[in-house]
């Protein structure tokens, strides 16, 4: 990685607003011209509506994720809420050798095993602005049953307890607010 370069870890609870986030950051980065790509993950889970495969994520079953597995082509894997969820090592490496930065959007236990692995990353933990707003919009989102989002509940709390551990926290608060501090960062970064 080269300071104009980074592989940016980017975390946080299900239902905290980082696929909104991102969205809103990729559109200001496109305008500017910045060279910055979102790494599209595998998974096993099933796509909600509106997601595409390919964009989103690439939905794979879970014999080929397993297969994947043992060939030894993903940066990182992990197990979240009963699905896989893994990053290619080789479209990563080739961003970044180009001079160009990735956003990894990945749950806890992968991110931190990523950190691990790259050392410089730069590391962005998203906050809700408060537990019980985070089950809001969760609730808020109608795509899963009650089990499912007391899952996920479960599991924020343990991601939450971890954000120390990242170099930056975003609380979001507001998504304007929210994707303007994610910008500042980027900047401050890689130029």
């Amino acid at each position: 990685m080269t300071k104009k370069s980074k592989l940016i870890i980017f975390t946080g609870p299900s239902g905290v607003g980082k696929g909104s986030i991102l969205e809103k950051f990729f559109n200001i980065a496109n305008k500017n011209q910045d060279k910055v790509v979102y790494s599209v993950s595998s998974t096993t889970r099933k796509p909600r509506e509106g997601e595409i495969d390919g964009k989103h994520y690439f939905f794979i079953s879970k014999e080929e994720f397993e297969n994947k597995i043992k060939e030894n082509t993903f940066l990182e894997w992990a197990i979240y809420n009963d699905n896989y969820y893994g990053t290619s090592k080789d479209f990563i490496n080739k961003c970044l050798n180009e001079d160009t930065s990735v956003i990894l959007e990945i749950e806890l236990q992968g991110a931190l095993n990523v950190m691990h692995q790259y050392p410089d990353a730069l590391s962005i933990f998203i906050m809700p602005p408060s537990f019980e707003e985070l089950e809001h919009r969760l609730r808020g989102r109608n795509s899963e049953d009650n089990e499912t989002i007391l899952k996920r509940l479960n599991t924020a709390k343990t991601e939450l307890e971890n954000s120390g551990k990242f170099k930056y926290k975003i609380v979001n608060n507001g998504l304007d607010e929210a994707v303007n501090e994610l910008y500042q960062i980027f900047i401050k970064e890689t130029k």
